[in-house]
């Protein structure tokens, strides 16, 4: 008998289907590489339970964060888990799963700037640094109009300008802003209250058509809020953040 079921999971196992996911490992914890340098946090582990659950060989590559959409759009990798967000712009070209988590923009300011709202960003004179093609940089491009606008490739490029105050602020998300925060507390502070009219709702990009493989992740994104993994996987690598959410009132990611 144990025979059979080795040689059936060998079987299964030699005939999974290559499933090959984009994602920038610069986001800890949801994509980050550990100290071996293999792919690590929570998107991957999601994946890894979904490509275990549905018999994919789950191949992920490391990209960097403007070359994802081009990656998937040319067919080199099969989706993108990599903290993105829905957005109209987004989605005349490519095709997103339901919501798996939700997370809203904050600002970093620099100490030395009189700022306390985004409303004090988009005056003249005002500098923003921001990452590129993220969904701060969309935001600022529609919104913030009167600010200049300093874009980087990388967000610690982008924070860097704020702590040697050469830019007023940097806008990313609430965790990103608070490690930020926390790590330069002498020069920056934190102004976590929510600014757009609705949450950042990440989700998992897809090419357009590609019904078969949505309708899979959507059916375990819905099974993983119900069944626990979701809760699983913050205790894991969020719980000090959790804290701090419940403190100030925020709402969680999941």
């Amino acid at each position: 008998m144990k025979k059979i079921l080795f040689l059936l999971s060998l079987f299964f196992t030699l005939h999974a289907k290559e499933l090959i996911v984009g994602m920038e490992l610069t986001y800890p914890p949801f994509e980050m590489s550990d100290t071996k340098g293999n792919p690590s946090g929570i998107s991957v582990e999601f994946l890894q339970a979904f490509a275990k659950e549905k018999n994919y060989d789950l191949k992920i590559q490391n990209i960097a964060w403007d070359g994802l959409i081009p990656a998937l759009r040319t067919q080199k990798i099969d989706l993108i888990m990599s903290s993105m967000s829905i957005s109209e712009q987004r989605k005349k070209v490519i095709d997103f799963t339901l919501p798996y988590a939700k997370a809203n923009l904050a600002i970093l300011s620099a100490k030395k700037s009189n700022i306390n709202s985004i409303e004090d960003l988009n005056q003249k004179g005002k500098i923003l640094a921001l990452k590129r093609g993220s969904s701060a940089h969309l935001y600022a491009q529609k919104n913030l109009k009167n600010a200049k606008i300093l874009v980087f490739d990388k967000e610690n490029a982008a924070i860097l300008e704020v702590i040697q105050a050469k830019a007023d602020a940097f806008i990313y998300d609430q965790m990103s802003i608070y490690k930020a925060w926390k790590k330069h507390p002498e020069q920056t502070k934190a102004i976590f209250t929510p600014f757009e009219k609705t949450p950042e709702q990440w989700a998992i990009a897809l090419n357009k058509n590609n019904t078969k493989l949505k309708e899979e992740l959507n059916e375990f994104i819905l099974k993983s809020k119900k069944n626990g993994l979701f809760d699983k996987l913050s205790q894991k690598y969020l719980k000090d953040m959790q804290e701090v959410f419940k403190e100030q009132k925020l709402e969680f990611f999941f």
